[in-house]
C-alpha cells in the first residue's frame, strides 16, 4: 500500500522505521507537528519523526492544523491507501480522515478499550496494573473508540517507570503497526468493534496529578513516581521549595514514620508515608541536577521533625 505515516515524539520513530523496513509498502510522506521551540534558546526543532524522515528522504508535512485546505489538497494529491499513526498529537477531522481508501489506523499504548486518552502508560502504572499492552485500531471521531485490528501484551515490571514501559511497547507496538498493515493490504485482517464494558479514560498527566501525597499507602507513593517518571515528574515540597523524587523503593520493615516524615542515615533516606516508608533513592532539588537521596540528605542537614510536603 502506499502509506503516509502521522507521528511527532521519538516513541513513533521505531513503527516508521518498521514501515521504512518492511519491504511491502511505500511511506510516501509522513505528517508531524510543526516545529517546536526547545532548549535554553528556545529556538525551533524539528520533531523527531520530522527528522528521520528526512533522513529518509521522505517528503514531511507539517500543517498547523489538520483541516488545513493546503494539507488537505496535498493529502489527496498523494492519495494514500492507508495512514498509520502513532502519537501524531492533533484530532483528525472527518475530512482528513476520509481521505485514504482504508483510512487511518492507529498504534495505541494500551489494551483497548482500557486506558483511552493521551497518557494510557502512565495511568496504567499508577493504577497498579500489572499487564497493558498496544492495539492497532481505525480511528474514529471518537477519543480512540474505534474497531481494533490486533493487540500485544506486555508486562509491567515492578520497577518500571513510564519511560521504561513507553519504550519497550514502542518496539513491540512498531512490529504489530507493520503485521497491522500487511493484513489490512492482503484482505486478511478485519477490525473488531470494542466491548463497551472495561472502558477506562486516560487523561493527560498534568503537575498536579504528579505531586506526591505522603498520606496514601506506600505503594501508591511508588505507583506515582514511577507513572511520572520521567514526565511530568513525581514532586513534593521540602523548606517550602519544590523537590522532584525521581527515583524511590518502597521499604515494608520501617514503619515508625508518620507521612512525611523524614530519617536521614549515613546512606539513606526515609520518607514516611500513609503505610510503611519509602526509600529516597534519587531526587533533584528545585534548580539542580538529579542527585542520590543520600547526598541530598547530607547537603541539606535534615532537623529531627522535619516533614516533606504540606
Amino acid at each position: 500500500m502506499k502509506l503516509v505515516f502521522a507521528g511527532t515524539p521519538e516513541v513513533a520513530v521505531p513503527a516508521l522505521d518498521a514501515l521504512l523496513a518492511s519491504g511491502r509498502h511505500e511511506v510516501a510522506a509522513v505528517v508531524t507537528r510543526p516545529d517546536a521551540p526547545a532548549g535554553r534558546g528556545r529556538r525551533l526543532v524539528a520533531s523527531p519523526i520530522a527528522e528521520r524522515a528526512e533522513e529518509a528522504g521522505i517528503e514531511v508535512l507539517k500543517p498547523v492544523r489538520p483541516k488545513d485546505p493546503d494539507f488537505l489538497e496535498r493529502l489527496r494529491e498523494i492519495a494514500p491507501d492507508c495512514c498509520p499513526v502513532v502519537a501524531y498529537g492533533a484530532l483528525l477531522p472527518r475530512v482528513a480522515l476520509d481521505i485514504p481508501a482504508h483510512g487511518w489506523v492507529n498504534l495505541h499504548f494500551s489494551l483497548l478499550p482500557a486506558w483511552r486518552g493521551a497518557a494510557p502508560v502512565q495511568h496504567a502504572i499508577m493504577a497498579g496494573d500489572e499487564i497493558t499492552g498496544a492495539s492497532t485500531f481505525l480511528i474514529e471521531e471518537g477519543l480512540d473508540s474505534g474497531p481494533v485490528y490486533g493487540t500485544v501484551t506486555e508486562e509491567i515490571r515492578p520497577t518500571d517507570t513510564s519511560g521504561d514501559l513507553l519504550t519497550r511497547l514502542a518496539f513491540a507496538g512498531a512490529g504489530l503497526l507493520a503485521a497491522t498493515m500487511d493484513g489490512i493490504e492482503d484482505g486478511t485482517l478485519k477490525a473488531v468493534p470494542q466491548p463497551a464494558e472495561g472502558v477506562s479514560p486516560a487523561p493527560k498527566v498534568n503537575v498536579e496529578d504528579a505531586r506526591v501525597d505522603w498520606e496514601t499507602p506506600a505503594l501508591r507513593v511508588d505507583r506515582v513516581v514511577r507513572g511520572c517518571t520521567p514526565a511530568p515528574g513525581a514532586w513534593t515540597t521540602f523548606r517550602g521549595e519544590r523537590l522532584k523524587i525521581v527515583q524511590a523503593r518502597p521499604v515494608p520493615e520501617r514503619t515508625d514514620l508518620t507521612p512525611g516524615q523524614l530519617s536521614a542515615g549515613k546512606n539513606n533516606v526515609y520518607v514516611g508515608t500513609g503505610s510503611y516508608a519509602v526509600e529516597l533513592l534519587w531526587v533533584q532539588p528545585q534548580g539542580k541536577k538529579p542527585m542520590r537521596g543520600a547526598d541530598w540528605a547530607r547537603g541539606v542537614r535534615i532537623a529531627a521533625g522535619e516533614t516533606l510536603g504540606d
